[in-house]
């Protein structure tokens, strides 16, 4: 095959190969077809020719005694010395090689050659791509919109391979138009029948932490790292930072001046309103944090139990046993039981506290990983009422739904 370097070159350059790998696909092919064509039981082997730019195919013969076994089974791979002296000055151990030019093979055999590497080329295209892909895995990747279908699922276009943006994980009151450029967060690689399978998300946490990663500089540095976040998409959104550096201020850097960078990430999540929070270790200080713009009195921090009585765990069975059995499995782990926060605040901040539909104190429960229940103090709160106690035990069950959502 004359100029089959030239040709190699040309498919890697196009193809986005390494020349080397292409090669190597080559060769694999040409040896596995002579296999086929030719003799199973040879040894073969590939060598570039500089000279002429083509592919030279050879194959092996070890030189043995009259004598040995092995040429009893006639097996064209071994010959014995008396036959080999007939081709020259040869001894017992001596390999010959012997050239098969590729030319004279049939031509279902080149068929087949080309075929298979048409095949072994594109396998090599679409494993250099899901590397590159799965390398960006939780992370932000942007393509071009080429459709929506009916149930509203977008379809992006994403290093030539056709992702899919769920309407479930797309933020409510966004659209998109064929040939619009979109960001998301990269959430599923894998192999479907079909090829390739990624999975996109624009409600996730984590794509709210890498666009303010993108944003915030000290973030990339890792000078500030962020602890949690959570999210109710395209509504608010509260993240939690550190620094370990004390001459660094985590909220104003990524606020921004005059908030340019968190304008930068909110206008992105199509107006979610953001709010930074610095983590604490303290548990109490950090949920009363999380709060704001609540101003809390204290927080007391209630255990979970985890041995439930006797009765409550057959009580529990019996609800198990009537549960649909589609019941995904992380569901039924974020029904495991949280810790509790007893946070006391003035009658005037409760609503604060709670927040629009009950967003802030969900935000909070979601942040914190725990059952947030308000009680008030002060002249103007009211006594302990059966109305109250239930108002009470329902932001605390509200909070515990929040957590299992998405």
């Amino acid at each position: 095959m004359e100029k089959i370097l030239d040709i190699i070159d040309m498919i890697a350059y196009e193809k986005g190969i390494e020349p080397q790998i292409v090669y190597e696909i080559v060769r694999d092919n040409i040896i596995r077809v002579a296999k086929e064509e030719i003799n199973e039981a040879y040894e073969y082997f590939v060598e570039k020719d500089a000279k002429t730019r083509s592919l030279k195919l050879f194959y092996k013969v070890l030189v043995c005694a009259d004598d040995d076994e092995r040429l009893k089974d006639e097996n064209p791979s071994f010959v014995g010395i008396s036959k080999a002296k007939e081709a020259g000055e040869v001894a017992v151990g001596d390999i010959l090689e012997y050239e098969v030019s590729l030319d004279s093979m049939k031509r279902g055999a080149i068929n087949k050659l080309f075929l298979n590497l048409e095949i072994s080329l594109q396998r090599q295209i679409e494993d250099q791509i899901f590397a590159d892909l799965n390398s960006k895995l939780n992370h932000i990747v942007a393509g071009v919109v080429v459709g929506v279908d009916k149930e509203e699922n977008t379809f992006v276009e994403i290093s030539g391979i056709r992702a899919i943006l769920a309407k479930k994980h797309r933020i409510k009151g966004e659209s998109f138009k064929n040939g619009q450029t979109i960001r998301a967060l990269l959430k599923f690689v894998g192999f479907a029948r079909g090829g390739i399978r990624l999975e996109l998300s624009r409600t996730a946490p984590k794509f709210l932490e890498e666009l303010l990663t993108l944003e915030v500089p000290e973030l990339k540095d890792e000078e500030i790292h962020i602890y949690k976040s959570a999210r109710i998409p395209g509504e608010r959104a509260k993240v939690a930072v550190y620094t370990s550096n004390a001459r660094i201020d985590p909220i104003g850097c990524c606020v921004g001046v005059k908030g340019v960078r968190i304008n930068a990430v909110s206008s992105e999540l199509h107006g979610e309103n953001i709010d930074c929070i610095e983590y604490t270790q303290s548990r109490e200080m950090f949920i009363a944090r999380a709060l704001a713009p609540a101003q809390v009195l204290s927080v007391k921090i209630q255990k979970a139990q985890k041995d439930a009585p006797k009765e409550e765990k057959e009580l529990d069975a019996q609800i198990e046993n009537i549960e649909k059995t589609s019941e995904s499995k992380e569901n039924k782990e974020n029904k495991a039981p949280k810790d509790k926060a007893i946070v006391q605040i003035k009658s005037d901040q409760k609503s604060k506290a709670i927040g629009k539909s009950g967003i802030n104190i969900r935000l909070a429960s979601m942040l914190c990983d725990c059952e947030i229940e308000l009680q008030e103090i002060g002249e103007s709160a009211p006594q302990d009422t059966p109305a109250q106690s239930e108002q009470a035990q329902k932001v605390g069950i509200d909070a515990l739904q929040s957590l299992f959502k998405n």
